[in-house]
């Protein structure tokens, strides 16, 4: 039996909260499992490494300190942007300025990121581009369905 390792690839179902939190963040059941593969730099370091020989059967439950997952909230990450940014022909659509609402939008290098408005002022939108599970603690909870190599 194949146990995970750098190079494998593992079909998975789990549930992910915030520690110390019922509400559910992401899920992979039976119906639809995730396949997750490891050793190439594209999981949370600390998610790959409580998977790591582990064989198909096994359960998991581990929590995930936040700054070994998406770190801590970054106050510079969170900042006034002009209203006027948002315009389209001249115009500000309110409905689309709302709290909780998330736009793309690119840095000066060309980058993308993703920002949450949190705060609506007078001449400016305050928005949040930080992870939204910046400064979180995760908890994943789950069972390996399956091992196989990265090429099946």
């Amino acid at each position: 039996m194949d146990k995970i390792e750098k190079g494998k690839k593992a079909q998975v179902v789990y549930t992910l909260t915030v520690a110390n939190d019922a509400e559910v963040i992401d899920q992979a059941d039976k119906a639809h499992p995730a396949i997750f593969h490891f050793g190439q730099g594209q999981l949370i370091a600390g998610f790959e490494n409580n998977l790591l020989g582990l064989y198909p059967g096994d359960a998991f439950d581990f929590v995930i300190p936040a700054d070994q997952a998406y770190g801590p909230k970054d106050s510079y990450a969170i900042f006034d942007i002009p209203k006027d940014t948002f315009a389209v022909e001249g115009k500000i659509d309110d409905n689309i300025i709302q709290i909780g609402n998330t736009f793309p939008m690119r840095d000066n290098n060309g980058n993308r990121h993703v920002g949450k408005i949190i705060q609506i002022n007078e001449e400016t939108v305050t928005m949040d581009f930080n992870h939204p599970l910046a400064g979180q603690d995760l908890h994943f909870m789950g069972k390996i369905l399956k091992v196989f190599d990265s090429e099946n």
